[in-house]
């Protein structure tokens, strides 16, 4: 079957991130006078459970159980995240730009008429800023469905997330193919029957990545090459959509 539609994650994926929710989180917990600090080491630790309600609710019944435990704390969760969330707006308001390659492959996508959907277990509202921020204004037009956290019970690595963004497209696995960067998210891809591209993030360097189609430093572009750490570019200096078909053929051969 030809790969008819691309579903990118988003965080790390589109854009190399995650540094501004750190800080956005920061920011929040300082602002609500809690004792909380999420060093680079915690946060990399917490990115083992996606979503940023669950990692609040995580790191309080692991370091303040007392006010986890207390009346009102899922409420108080929630009012944080809502803070945090809108902190990291105000972070893409002063400027993100998309990691390198990810503009052009869009792009290239768009020409030829394949569709693409979005799959991430962040908000909503965080995609559209994000996508608004470096896409322009009407870049949610390029995309057929968009998969985000509130629209599933079950986030990555479950594959609820893209099973939903397959029903979007109206379209099965094997037409399709992931690009993620850490291997939650690559498990979740995976278990909704993707085949998969993982392109490495700031965080992700030492996931196992095991399964993937290939996994590269990033997309890359003509003039700046990217670097496979596994799998292979077949010649090319950089991921464009016919080494996508190809990885995508194979995928499908050896299935």
């Amino acid at each position: 079957m030809a790969l008819a539609a691309l579903i990118w994650d988003v965080d790390g994926t589109l854009v190399d991130n995650e540094e501004r929710h750190r800080q956005a989180f920061n920011d929040t917990f300082a602002a609500h006078g809690l004792p909380w600090h999420w060093d680079e080491a915690c946060y990399a630790e917490l990115l083992g459970i996606t979503g940023g309600r669950e990692r609040i609710a995580l790191y309080a019944r692991s370091y303040d159980k007392a006010r986890a435990d207390g009346a009102g704390f899922d409420a108080f969760v929630r009012r944080l995240h809502v803070d945090k969330t809108r902190r990291y707006g105000e972070l893409l308001a002063a400027g993100v730009t998309l990691r390198p390659g990810v503009a052009r492959l869009i792009a290239e996508a768009r020409a030829a008429g394949l569709s693409q959907a979005i799959a991430t277990t962040t908000s909503r509202v965080n995609v559209e800023r994000l996508l608004e921020q470096t896409l322009g204004p009407a870049a949610l037009e390029t995309f057929a469905c968009v998969a985000t956290g509130e629209s599933v019970t079950h986030k990555k690595p479950a594959p609820d997330l893209y099973l939903a963004a397959l029903d979007g497209l109206g379209l099965p696995p094997t037409a399709c193919l992931a690009i993620e960067d850490t291997g939650l998210g690559l498990q979740a891809a995976r278990a909704a029957g993707l085949a998969t591209l993982i392109t490495v993030s700031r965080y992700s360097g030492e996931d196992d990545f095991t399964g993937a189609l290939a996994v590269v430093e990033a997309l890359g572009e003509p003039d700046a090459p990217c670097r496979a750490r596994a799998g292979t570019l077949h010649g090319k200096p950089c991921v464009d959509l016919d080494l996508m078909r190809l990885w995508h053929d194979q995928s499908i051969q050896n299935n």
